[in-house]
């Protein structure tokens, strides 16, 4: 495999102390794909995008569906991200995007954003999945600066106009009777769609709805290469070899520049990293004055996001970090306790076990992906969700299910042809200027 970070990143050194890990016990790891197989559609790659796609193809179509995962059910951004289920999935702003696509266009996209929710939300009722599903009010967005505060009024005009919602500002006197305190919030908006959730039961309540409609699942089977022979896909793994009529990726941040060759450059992970506080009491919690089980972010460009969880442990994330080694990621954990503790002081003392960290996937034009490979027939991707996978990485795979069956479109907005980021194998560069400029205009 051809991938642009240290093999650190890939190995399971970033989550060894991940809190998820803890809240279930996973099945035994199933079995590796071994000798040759055949199947219809061939999917790679065991997360939301992968999951979905097969349950829906296994359950809705009755198709013959193989899911390669190299690691085992989860073991990537989909099992470890914070575990927002909300809105999004770009990066560049509703003025470049309006321009871009069209008012109808915009209009098709908010549509799909809403959709993205309520199918991860429709899927654990269907299945009875319990994934600790809360913060059903949606999220709220915090103003680092008194300037930010005032974009976030005008903001919440566009978005009750784009998603026909109501959006509540909350100004600076009132976030602590809303549980929302901290020194460096400056107001907020209450945005009323999506809930937090259980990453890992999530998606393993994916994986067991997709066996048992029909899917085979072979765990610890990395993809090596994909070729096209006499009108089919070759996936070769170490064990052996997987042929298809029809081929479905959905590695996203975890993708290789080789499998196949059409993905180099056209996707760029990028480090988010996460760390969770042990239990806290109802004293600490008042202490800091964030009761609120709201998801939450800031408004920084490098943004931080953050949940006070049911059982009272407090998640907290932030993006950056242009490195996956081991110093790397020990100087991460550092700089993320840091912020931590300077964003919520009373909690200083609270001790932390649980960090980790992953790769998020942007695309050069900042727009997620769902669409074919290239000019392969009866091939498709879906990729950058810009951190925003949860919902939108489980939609896609709906999505690529109805194009592998004909019966479905994909919004303009995500059916984009992704472009490729210069440099190359050597793209990771562009994130130090990247992050240099951002924190630069953060302050």
């Amino acid at each position: 495999m051809k991938r642009i970070y240290e093999e650190h990143g890939y190995g399971d050194g970033p989550v060894a102390d991940c809190y998820w890990e803890t809240t279930i016990a996973r099945p035994p790891r199933g079995q590796a794909l071994q000798g040759e197989v055949r199947a219809e559609v061939a999917v790679i790659g065991g997360g939301y995008t992968g999951l979905t796609a097969a349950l829906h193809l296994a359950r809705d179509a009755g198709a013959d569906v193989a899911v390669l995962e190299a690691n085992g059910i989860g073991w990537g951004a989909s099992g470890r991200n914070g575990g927002f289920a909300c809105i999004g999935g770009t990066k560049a702003s509703d003025s470049v995007l309006t321009r871009r696509f069209g008012a109808d266009g915009m209009a098709d996209w908010h549509r799909a954003q809403i959709a993205s929710a309520e199918h991860v939300s429709d899927f654990l009722e269907r299945y009875s999945v319990d994934a600790d599903a809360h913060s059903r009010g949606g999220e709220a967005v915090m103003a680092h600066r008194p300037k930010d505060f005032e974009v976030l009024r005008e903001e919440a005009q566009t978005l009750e106009r784009g998603y026909g919602v109501k959006v509540d500002v909350i100004g600076p006197a009132e976030l602590a009777g809303e549980g929302l305190a901290g020194p460096g919030f400056h107001g907020a908006i209450r945005f009323p769609l999506g809930f937090a959730l259980n990453p890992l039961k999530y998606v393993l309540g994916l994986a067991r709805a997709a066996s048992e409609a029909g899917a085979r699942i072979f765990e610890g089977s990395p993809v090596s290469g994909v070729t096209r022979e006499n009108g089919e896909y070759r996936l070769t793994t170490p064990g052996g070899v997987l042929i298809a009529k029809k081929l479905i990726i959905g590695t996203n941040g975890y993708s290789s520049d080789d499998v196949p060759d059409w993905m180099a450059g056209r996707y760029l992970p990028a480090q988010s990293a996460v760390l969770v506080t042990r239990e806290m009491s109802d004293e600490e919690i008042a202490a800091q004055g964030w009761s609120s089980d709201l998801m939450a972010y800031d408004t920084r460009r490098l943004l931080h996001y953050f949940r006070l969880m049911p059982n009272r442990r407090f998640l907290f994330g932030m993006r950056g970090g242009t490195s996956a080694s081991a110093t790397a990621l020990s100087q991460m954990k550092a700089k993320i306790r840091a912020n931590f503790e300077r964003m919520f002081p009373a909690w200083a003392h609270v001790e932390t076990p649980h960090f980790w960290s992953g790769f998020v996937c942007l695309s050069r034009d900042l727009t997620p992906y769902a669409g074919p490979i290239g000019d392969w027939p009866d091939a498709w991707a879906g990729f950058a969700y810009h951190g925003n996978g949860v919902a939108l990485g489980s939609y896609t795979g709906k999505l690529l299910a109805g194009l592998a069956t004909g019966q479905g479109g994909v919004p303009a907005l995500m059916a984009a042809p992704p472009a490729r980021f210069p440099f190359g194998r050597f793209r990771r560069m562009l994130l130090p200027m990247a992050y240099s400029w951002y924190g630069l205009i953060d302050r």
